[in-house]
């Protein structure tokens, strides 16, 4: 189970993990900054670059995995079918406007069609993509 660590007001959860144990399908590497595990070395990178931003007072509210509900759960035919949820990487806010921001080396079929869902359900959120 993960603990919660403070980012500018808000709450990340941080793995208890010690080690990464296996990699990642598309070669990304685990990587640890501040007690926080990343997916990937970009993903480190750019919060690293993020705090410098919430340092210099450019941006506030820099919250980690922030969720996003895209379809609730619904019975059809007497079968449950899940939600789908969309997690991104940051979320903050910058000259009043709230930014939700991915990391992405590989854009992937599944990401295309959440991000389709993310724009028509959350109209005045921004959905940055930072490519690496």
């Amino acid at each position: 189970m993960g603990r919660s660590r403070l980012i500018t007001g808000r709450t990340a959860k941080v793995s208890d993990d010690a080690k990464p144990k296996r990699r990642h399908k598309y070669g990304a590497k685990r990587t640890e900054v501040d007690g926080i595990w990343f997916d990937s070395k970009a993903e480190a990178k750019r919060y690293v670059e993020l705090c410098i931003l919430v340092k210099a007072g450019l941006i506030t509210n820099l919250d980690l995995q922030p969720a996003f509900m895209l379809q609730e759960s619904f019975l059809q035919g007497g079968k449950r079918t899940r939600s789908i949820k969309y997690i991104a990487d940051f979320q903050y806010i910058q000259d009043g406007k709230e930014v939700v921001e991915d990391v992405k080396g590989k854009e992937t079929e599944g990401f295309k069609l959440k991000r389709r869902l993310f724009l028509k359900r959350y109209p005045d959120l921004e959905l940055r993509i930072v490519h690496c």
